[in-house]
């Protein structure tokens, strides 16, 4: 029963089939560009492009040109110099995820930052070392220089130590990084980051976060530890910690907890008082300079045995060449470096960009990274991407644009070129406290897991593969089991979808699923079929067998049943054995007629029934003479709804066709709804309609083909109840108290 408030819309049109609205409606002609079209236009340069292409490639010109000196000048140098000082500690912490020396991250706070500034579309993004990326440049460093025994034989690696060794081992496998960043970007795929979904990136980051508080143990306690890289990494590393814990420095310990109780507690603060604090309190940065001087004055190192940053050369070496057959060795770990430091500086990205209004570009930022990456690589720095934590340190001190990274940059200069010596009694117990405490937002997305669990089952399988595949076979390989099953569930959803019968609401011209609903509506012998995916050579076969189900019998075997009855009718009117009478078939024969199992020419039993030398046509409903059983149909309509359906291939077009057919062999009227006109198109274009199979078949809205299914086939009286009969001129409203109106 209508609300009586609600608003109601009354709308008198004619009933349209696809070819009706055709005719009364004329279409605006497009024309279609095709692949020699699109190569001339991307060839094609003249004034403006050329402009517009600068500054797509110089996106600096863009913004600067808007800079507010007065408004937005202040909050840079403010945002810089906060961002500048948490870069340097990073730097130096992050580092040690990579096995490198600690000023080495100082470079990647450092080059990176200034080609992102010219090159980067987002304002807010702090650009600099990022923990997952190192921990994964990490694992290529150790597996061709590890702790102990023998590097790779690598030409190139003569004469060098173990730190310069792997210093040209993370700068090649860097280098090779940005060019893939690069490519793609200059190729225009950034949209294959769309391929890394939010589950799949929380799970394979929880697994990350793991790796990286379990790299950073043996700082915290003081221990030796030998780094290890491939499948079970993790776990062979935690039984050599366990087997060493008596080794435990117990200095390293007390200064590691006394440092993540400190920095937890005011992180807390920060992030319940942001609203109240002018900028947030920089306690990394406070506990790190307070432990550098209490190290230098109770000279930690000699009395405690504790391992500090030590020695911290001042200035930037001289830029130095990849080698080329390290990219030989790591060209499979450095796509997905690549990938995901993409992946997060994107998402990073899009989410301040939404915040302050402003558009970024996928490829340009691939193009911006490869080429800091590739600059950075040649001055010894590591892999770059953009720090969540870092990032929000320099929105929310008032950041606008990337001047403020820029001023970061100036800082980190500073300290490499003057006061890096400063930092060289810092016990690195406090560079793993404090990135063991910054991972508390990864660890966190444990929580996720009940409510994937709750609302999508795949999602939550997506998110348990990526993380416990990164967990147990290492950062690159867990990211490709992660990327496959996502794209499995992805194929499965689609190859598996979930038909459903439809039904009309009454009173209404809407159709939902029957089983959903109460009050609904439907007409006997008319199924109202719909299949929300594509149709396609994967599914075509699952789109059959739903659609079998639904109309409760298989056309084919119908077809065939039908015309074997009729071979045998045949036989039986021609040795005399059955009449044709005015009442119908009459047996004369005395005995029983037993069924023949002839199944020669089973071809012909595929084709359409044959009547052209009968009396007339059999209502294959009704009893069959001489014993003959044939499964009976009991609809007369079938409507398709494919108004979820987005694309349709050659072969699904195939499988189709074949089944339309043998629905109208079997008498079945078929009629496809709400039809994409670009797959309408495609069917015209391949020969899809002939003489069976008819473009008139396709109407226009679900509801335009009941009511001609309804005109055509009337209901009894008796079962219409409140239901009226169709307007003589096709007329509807979609306000009726039933399927039908009648204006008197």
């Amino acid at each position: 029963m209508m609300r009586p408030a609600a608003q109601q819309y009354v709308v008198t049109r004619p009933l349209y089939s696809e070819e009706s609205f055709a005719q009364d409606h004329e279409k605006i002609y497009r024309h279609r560009k095709t692949m020699l079209d699109h190569v001339k236009q991307y060839f094609t340069c003249d004034a403006k492009r050329a402009k517009n292409t600068a500054l797509s490639l110089l996106p600096v010109i863009g913004w600067m040109k808007a800079y507010r000196f007065k408004e937005w000048l202040l909050g840079d140098i403010v945002s810089g110099v906060s961002t500048g000082l948490v870069a340097v500690l990073q730097g130096l912490a992050y580092c040690l995820l990579a096995s490198l020396p600690p000023w080495y991250g100082l470079f990647s706070a450092f080059f990176p930052v200034i080609i992102y500034f010219f090159l980067g579309t987002s304002r807010h993004s702090s650009v600099g070392p990022f923990p997952v990326l190192c921990l994964m440049i990490g694992s290529v460093v150790t597996r061709l220089v590890p702790d102990e025994g023998p590097a790779f034989n690598i030409t190139g690696f003569e004469g060098l130590t173990r730190d310069e060794q792997r210093v040209l081992v993370a700068s090649s496998v860097t280098f090779l990084a940005g060019i893939m960043q690069l490519a793609m970007g200059v190729l225009q795929v950034g949209f294959v980051v769309m391929y890394l979904s939010d589950t799949l990136v929380s799970g394979f980051t929880t697994a990350a976060a793991i790796h990286i508080l379990v790299s950073q143990l043996k700082f915290v306690l003081g221990l030796e530890v030998p780094g290890i890289s491939g499948p079970l990494s993790l776990i062979y590393t935690l039984e050599i910690i366990f087997n060493k814990i008596t080794s435990t420095n117990v200095c390293d310990v007390v200064i590691s907890i006394v440092i993540m109780v400190v920095v937890f507690i005011v992180k807390e603060i920060n992030d319940r008082f942001k609203s109240k604090l002018p900028v947030p309190i920089p306690i990394e940065v406070i506990m790190t300079v307070i432990a550098c001087g209490v190290s230098y004055a109770f000279d930690f190192k000699t009395r405690y045995g504790i391992d500090v940053v030590g020695y911290i050369p001042k200035g930037y070496e001289a830029p130095v060449a990849p080698n080329p057959q390290i990219f030989q060795e790591t060209a499979v770990e450095a796509f997905p470096i690549a990938i995901v430091g993409f992946a997060v500086a994107f998402s990073v990205a899009k989410v301040y960009s939404i915040k302050h209004d402003y558009t970024i570009d996928g490829n340009q930022e691939l193009i911006a990274f490869g080429v800091s990456n590739i600059f950075g690589a040649s001055f010894r720095s590591f892999a770059a991407s953009t720090a969540l934590s870092r990032s929000a340190v320099q929105e929310s001190t008032g950041g606008k644009t990337q001047v403020a990274g820029l001023l970061s940059a100036v800082i980190v200069m500073i300290v490499t070129l003057a006061i890096g010596f400063l930092l060289e009694p810092l016990p690195k117990s406090v560079l793993g406290a404090v990135i063991i405490v910054n991972l508390k937002g990864s660890l966190m997305q444990f929580r996720e897991i009940p409510y994937l669990w709750r609302r999508d089952k795949a999602d939550c399988v997506v998110w348990l593969s990526s993380c416990i595949g990164a967990f147990l076979l290492g950062l690159d390989l867990g990211l490709a089991v992660g990327l496959g099953v996502e794209l499995i569930s992805v194929i499965l959803r689609t190859q598996f979808p979930r038909c459903s019968l439809l039904a009309n609401i009454r009173g209404t011209d809407i159709y939902k699923d029957r089983k959903d609903y109460i009050n609904i509506y439907e007409p006997e012998g008319v199924k109202i079929f719909r299949i929300p995916s594509p149709i396609f050579f994967a599914n075509i076969e699952f789109f059959r067998n739903k659609l079998v189900e639904a109309v409760g019998f298989n056309p084919l075997r119908v077809l065939r049943k039908r015309n074997k009855a009729l071979r045998m009718i045949r036989k039986l009117l021609k040795k005399g054995k059955l009449q044709w009478t005015s009442i119908g078939f009459l047996n004369t024969s005395c005995g029983p007629i037993n069924e023949s199992e002839d199944e020669s020419n089973m071809e012909e039993l595929d084709q359409p029934t044959d009547f052209k030398d009968f009396p007339a046509r059999i209502d294959w409903n009704a009893e069959l003479p001489a014993n003959i059983v044939v499964p009976r149909v009991e609809i007369h309509s079938l409507v398709l709804d494919f108004a979820a359906v987005s694309f349709l291939d050659i072969s699904g077009l195939k499988g189709l066709k074949a089944l339309l057919k043998e629905l109208i062999r079997v008498e079945v009227d078929v009629y496809i709804v709400a039809c994409d006109p670009y797959i309408l198109e495609k069917l015209h274009d391949c020969s899809f309609f002939d003489d069976e199979v008819q473009s008139s078949m396709f109407y226009l809205t679900l509801h335009d083909a009941m009511l001609h299914i309804l005109e055509k086939h009337p209901e009894p009286t008796q079962k219409k109840s409140d239901y009226e009969k169709t307007e003589i001129n096709n007329r509807y409203d979609s306000v009726q108290r039933g399927l039908l109106t009648h204006s008197e």
